[in-house]
């Protein structure tokens, strides 16, 4: 493993991910890409949201959506790798989550995915679709899932 990249999100078990994934990137000195990354009918409803406010006059744009995220991301990494000897960088993104992390994966040269997934039965995946099951089949490597 050369580089790796891991995706947060707003749980615990995420942060025990990015942890995980950490430990395992200083083992063999490779560096680390957090990613947070949030969808556009998240991103759309956050700024009809800021929209209705009254007395907000500015606009909500994708730039300061992806900015947010990689703040988010950059939080947990000072959180949960600061006592690491791990070179790691944060980026946020704006999108279908299974498409962005393959894009980005490939983006920033990563030759590992770590993510966290659902437990669902074969009968949910195929109804409800399933992005970690995405990443795992469409991912040219390897790729560490930690259920919830």
């Amino acid at each position: 493993m050369d580089h790796a990249l891991a995706v947060v999100g707003p749980t615990e078990e995420s942060k025990e991910l990015v942890r995980e994934a950490g430990e395992l990137a200083a083992g063999v000195d490779a560096k680390l890409t957090l990613l947070y990354g949030t969808t556009e009918e998240e991103y759309n409803d956050q700024r009809v949201e800021l929209e209705e406010i009254s007395n907000y006059e500015a606009s909500y744009s994708v730039t300061q959506a992806m900015q947010g995220a990689k703040n988010y991301a950059a939080d947990v990494g000072r959180e949960v790798l600061d006592d690491l000897d791990v070179e790691w960088e944060a980026h946020g993104a704006i999108g279908d989550m299974g498409e962005t992390v393959l894009t980005e994966a490939d983006r920033y040269d990563c030759d590992h995915v770590f993510v966290t997934g659902q437990k669902r039965s074969p009968t949910g995946k195929a109804i409800f679709g399933d992005e970690t099951q995405r990443i795992v089949l469409d991912f040219d490597g390897p790729v560490t899932v930690l259920t919830v």
